[in-house]
Formats: structure tokens, sequence, C-alpha cells
């Protein structure tokens, strides 16, 4: 059995279902369906991530390091998997979770000694985020929030509706696209938080400002949006002021629990969201 047609059968077989998935490894050899999305093991370090970070975090670092790849529009080719695992689940619920046994342990042991996959850890990808500190300290949430959110504007642009709301929409009917849901969410949560005109809110890791510049845009409140991204509060503040939104919007660069530093005082606050 070769490579390809190994690891497909395995992969299978902890599945618990078939993949409608053509995989080709690292030496050329093919298996699975001729007609699914193409899945490329350019290198065996790719199953080496998976080994030691089992997971979405192994694949995706393999993915970063050009280890795996996927022929033609990625985003086609995770749909035609997701609607795989959604039918073989009609049948069986625990079909696409993994069934570690003893014996596909032993498999997987004996398979990664034979195609010479046993190796030490691969490094991490230079662009992964290493935090230190205790969870959730200030300096370990601003060394994760600058890393991920200080990327760039323009990259986050290219990604987002054009609210550039980060967070899931309310689809509360199906042929609703992702601006309309976005839009519908954000109405939901302003009708919630019964926001009125001259009320004053904070928006809790406001982002780029999807909440914060429509609760001021159409419901007429005062906000002040907290974020520790320097790249998001100079996004807000610019696209406040190019709606003339600028008196009722400030955005704070500092940590939450820091909120009163900026001005923010008990008893002055008629809402608060954190989205």
């Amino acid at each position: 059995m070769n490579a390809a047609s190994a690891l497909l059968s395995l992969a299978e077989d902890a599945l618990g279902m078939r993949l409608p998935i053509r995989l080709r490894a690292w030496d050329g050899s093919e298996a699975g369906d001729p007609n699914g999305p193409v899945l490329v093991i350019h290198d065996k370090r790719a199953i080496r991530h998976v080994l030691y970070s089992p997971g979405e975090l192994g694949i995706a670092r393999a993915y970063v390091q050009g280890y795996i790849d996927l022929e033609g529009d990625v985003s086609d080719g995770l749909r035609v998997m997701w609607e795989a695992v959604r039918n073989a689940r009609a049948a069986d619920e625990d079909a696409g979770r993994p069934h570690i046994t003893p014996r596909l342990v032993a498999r997987a042991v004996g398979l990664t000694l034979r195609l010479g996959i046993i190796g030490r850890r691969p490094p991490i990808p230079a662009s992964e985020s290493v935090l230190t500190g205790e969870l959730h300290s200030r300096e370990r949430d601003q060394a994760a929030i600058s890393h991920h959110y200080d990327l760039s504007n323009d990259f986050y642009e290219l990604i987002l509706d054009p609210n550039m709301a980060y967070s899931s929409g309310f689809h509360y009917t199906p042929e609703l696209t992702i601006e309309e849901a976005q839009t519908a969410k954000l109405h939901l949560i302003c009708r919630k938080l019964g926001l009125e005109p001259g009320m004053k809110m904070v928006d809790i890791g406001s982002g780029w400002g999807s909440l914060t510049l429509f609760a001021a845009e159409h419901y007429g409140v005062h906000v002040t949006g907290v974020t520790l991204s320097s790249e998001q509060r100079d996004f807000v503040l610019k696209k406040a002021a190019e709606r003339g939104l600028s008196d009722q919007v400030n955005v704070s660069l500092r940590h939450f629990r820091d909120l009163s530093e900026s001005g923010v005082r008990d008893g002055e606050i008629d809402a608060i969201a954190s989205v």
C-alpha cells in the first residue's frame, strides 16, 4: 500500500467515515475520490505537526508552513468536506469525530515508522504568536491583541463585511447575505440594549467599530469603544470623522479593566456591550 492509500485509510478509520477527497502524498502517490478536492501533502513534516499537535492546530501549522495545501478554491474544498460530514452524521452522529483506540494508535505508529515520518518536533511557524505570562494579564492580552489585530486594516477589509464585524451575523432567514446578516445582528443588539438618542454606551472589545459606529449613527447614542489595538482605534476614529460622528464616538486604547481611566464612571453608563 502506497503512502497516500495508507494515510487516507488511517484517517477514514479514525474519523469513521469516507472522505470525499483525493489525497496526494509527498512521494507522488495518490488515493481517494478522483473527483474530489485534492489535498496535497508536500512534506511528511505535515504529519509530524499533526502528531505533535493533534487537531486543528497541527493542521494549521502545516498549512502555514506550506507542508500541505488544497488545490483550487479552498472554500469550495472545505464546503465539500463539511457537506460529507453532515451527510455522514445523519446516519451516525459521531461520524467525523476522531475514534482513537489502542489498535488504531498501534497501526498509526507502525505506519509512521514505515513511512519515515517519526522525527523531532517541527518548529512552529515564525508568524505564530508565542504568549507568556498569566492568562488574561494586561501584558499578555496586549501582546495577543497587537499580534492579531494590528496585522493590517487593509487585510481585514478584504475578508469582512462593509460593517467590519468580526463575529457571526444573525441569519434569521437563510437567504440573507453576510452584510444583511451582520446588519440584522447590530440592530438586534441595539434593540436588546434599549438604546435611545442621547444615551451613553460602552463597547468593550470594539474592534473596527461595527457596533460602535452603528449605534452612534442609527440610534443616536454616545459610544466609548475600548480596544488594545492601535490599528483598530485609528480605523474607527477615521470612519467616525468621515460619517460626521466624531462628537458621538470615542475610542479608548486601554485594557477594559482600566476603563475608569478613560473618564467613564459608574452610574454614567446607560448600556454596555461586548460582542
